[in-house]
């Protein structure tokens, strides 16, 4: 569906800093845009950043 355009440390970040955003403000009442960390989440888990594919970036070293 979505080429992969993310490598594997940039999906790990992803995945980490949208999990810690989504905590802060489901387990210590963090202010209501920490619900962005459903973007990095997302992005992490499919492994495909749309602003990447906008931008021409890729962290990805398959070629695909």
């Amino acid at each position: 569906m979505f080429k992969k355009n993310a490598g594997s440390i940039d999906r790990i970040l992803r995945i980490v800093a949208g999990l810690a955003l989504i905590g802060w403000y489901a387990f210590a009442g963090g202010p209501i845009w920490a619900l962005i960390g459903i973007v990095p989440l997302v992005t992490g888990l499919i492994g495909s950043c749309p602003a990447y594919s906008l931008l021409g970036i890729k962290t990805c070293k398959l070629k695909q």
